[in-house]
């Protein structure tokens, strides 16, 4: 994790099921920033877990078919693509490039609005509130 925050590159967190729980607390998403980890993605979120990633500006992303999670390989590059038609409701498309260099896609979803995709661009609430 140190390598990815030393080298500017932005990392995932992969999650299973109740990804957060036990880690509701604010401390976990503060720490995932300062990390450089812009997304996590798991089969599902606990609800204080996913809004205290959205104040930090992560984007968290649930699978739309949680059989997808078999997909992801320890050596997997994951994108997130159709960032920049982020919307309320609207599903992004996950990409996994493979270590033998083949590729896999499947669908994630989010459950921001319109304020918290402004977080999310901005990085945090507190920045949105502070560029406002």
């Amino acid at each position: 994790m140190h390598w990815y925050k030393n080298h500017g590159v932005h990392s995932v967190i992969v999650g299973d099921d109740n990804y957060g729980e036990g880690s509701s607390r604010e401390y976990a998403a503060m720490e995932s920033r300062y990390r450089n980890v812009s997304v996590v993605l798991a089969k599902d979120l606990v609800r204080i877990h996913a809004r205290n990633r959205k104040n930090h500006g992560i984007l968290a992303l649930t699978l739309v078919h949680p059989a997808d999670y078999d997909k992801i390989r320890e050596k997997d590059r994951i994108s997130v693509l159709d960032l920049k038609d982020l919307a309320p409701g609207r599903h992004v498309t996950i990409e996994l490039t493979h270590e033998d260099g083949s590729k896999e896609r499947f669908v994630a979803q989010h459950s921001y609005n319109e304020k918290q995709l402004t977080w999310f661009r901005a990085g945090s609430a507190l920045n949105a509130v502070t560029k406002g």
